[in-house]
């Protein structure tokens, strides 16, 4: 098994965790029914599904 010869500094090692983050979900205003929502995903409101500014599914 693979040993390192030397210990990794503290910068070193807080360099490699930097891309380590969470990121913010990325959210989309709809020009139809000004709602935010998940970009590419289907949202409910007012008892229909919305999927790029048109009508899935209608629910009554």
């Amino acid at each position: 098994m693979a040993h390192p010869k030397r210990r990794q500094s503290k910068s070193r090692k807080n360099k490699r965790r930097s891309h380590l983050k969470i990121k913010s979900p990325l959210l989309i205003k709809c020009p139809l029914t000004k709602q935010k929502h998940l970009y590419h995903h289907a949202y409910w409101y007012n008892k229909k599904l919305y999927y790029r500014g048109k009508i899935l599914y209608n629910k009554e």
